[in-house]
């Protein structure tokens, strides 16, 4: 039962650490183009051909 007083509070703070990073992530602007990321796996040209 005394593991329940260790568990509770690391749980809680690995999910508070989760959901700072998705925050950091949505201010840094890792979400702005869903919409070229769509379009571009249609694109017939591949950009990872060696030059």
């Amino acid at each position: 039962m005394t593991i329940l007083l260790f568990l509770a509070p690391a749980s809680v703070l690995i999910a508070l650490i989760g959901l700072g990073a998705f925050f950091w992530t949505v201010r840094n602007g890792q979400y702005d183009d869903p919409q070229g990321d769509a379009a571009r796996i249609l694109n017939d040209q591949l950009d990872d051909r060696p030059g």
